[in-house]
């Protein structure tokens, strides 16, 4: 492999001290390929065609890759994605310039169908409401709080794919029955699938798991909010623009739901006079609730081996816009790295 594939990692993953915030992401896998790497001299919202010329590959993590990231794409290839959602990247742009788009599935699959279980478990058994119960003295109080078993109870999954499938796997353990609702998914096994309006009526415990796409942009509104039972609660560990925020807010003030558990919102970061911060029945996370060193190693493991595979002239598993690979674009600079 020659070792003049170039990789730029965006800024965010520094912290304010210019040193890797994240523990380990993968990056001594570039070290053992031979591939060439370093940090994007600026900190942007969206990079500039400036900020990415001369790089083969770019790893990114929040900031925006747009169609005038793209402008000049020269010999940029690949955009690895540091994460499973692409809602910052312009998949369509990519695909014009011939960049191929890569996620990484298998880094995110068991870190956020963990943070989903637990989600569910601790607004089931009230954990917040009962911690602020004991740290201000009220011991007495706590029969007013008695949760919800989970032996019997129904947990609709929106969105049956990699993390879909995985907190269905984790739900079996607790004796949860699952129904899903996912367009894309004609048969799974143990899960029954059903309509998404007969999954709002059906479930105690619903779960947004799907992506974000112009389809899905406040799937979940005050009309789907209206169907579902008044002891069901509400989680959200994917896109919060899947769900009308405020009109989640309202449903939650008049206790239309039991609750909710959200580690993302329409506008992130959420405003701390949101009016959805104040109630006693949600329970909220900054969209991190599955950051562990397990997930940042598993995600980044992911990305760095799709870079791996371009630099070696390997198609990466988890391509995006896999119309791109046929492109004139992408071929002429994918064969400049494919092996004799």
């Amino acid at each position: 492999m020659s070792t003049a594939f170039r990789v730029g990692l965006t800024r965010d993953f520094l912290g304010p001290a210019g040193t890797p915030s994240y523990g380990d992401i993968g990056l001594g896998l570039l070290d053992a390929a031979g591939v060439r790497y370093e940090f994007l001299p600026q900190a942007s919202a969206e990079l500039r065609a400036d900020d990415v010329r001369g790089y083969d590959a770019l790893l990114v993590l929040a900031p925006r890759v747009g169609a005038a990231t793209l402008e000049v794409p020269e010999r940029l290839l690949v955009v690895a994605r540091f994460g499973v959602g692409y809602d910052n990247v312009d998949v369509e742009a990519c695909t014009r310039a011939g960049v191929a788009l890569t996620i990484t599935p298998d880094g995110v699959r068991r870190p956020v169908a963990a943070a989903a279980m637990t989600l569910l478990l601790a607004l089931s058994h009230k954990l917040l409401v009962k911690d602020r119960l004991t740290r201000s003295g009220r011991w007495g109080e706590k029969l007013a709080h008695m949760g919800t078993g989970l032996t019997g109870r129904t947990l609709g999954i929106i969105g049956f794919g990699n993390i879909g499938r995985e907190l269905a796997k984790l739900a079996r353990v607790f004796d949860l029955r699952c129904v899903a609702h996912d367009p894309q998914v004609l048969l799974a096994e143990d899960v029954v699938l059903m309509p998404l309006d007969d999954l709002l009526r059906a479930a105690d415990f619903i779960c947004v798991c799907c992506a974000l796409t112009p389809e899905t942009h406040h799937l979940i509104n005050a009309q789907r909010l209206a169907l579902m039972k008044p002891t069901a609660y509400l989680l959200n560990v994917a896109r919060g623009p899947i769900v009308d925020q405020r009109a989640l807010t309202r449903v939650l003030l008049a206790r239309g739901i039991a609750g909710a558990g959200l580690d993302v919102f329409e506008q992130e970061p959420v405003d701390p006079a949101d009016p959805i911060l104040t109630l006693e029945n949600v329970i909220v996370a900054p969209h991190a609730l599955c950051w562990t060193d397990e997930c940042f190693r598993g995600i980044g493991t992911s990305a760095c081996q799709s870079i791996i595979d371009v630099a070696s002239g390997r198609v990466p598993r988890y391509v995006v816009n896999r119309d791109v690979l046929d492109t004139p674009q992408f071929r002429a600079k994918f064969n400049r790295w494919a092996l004799p």
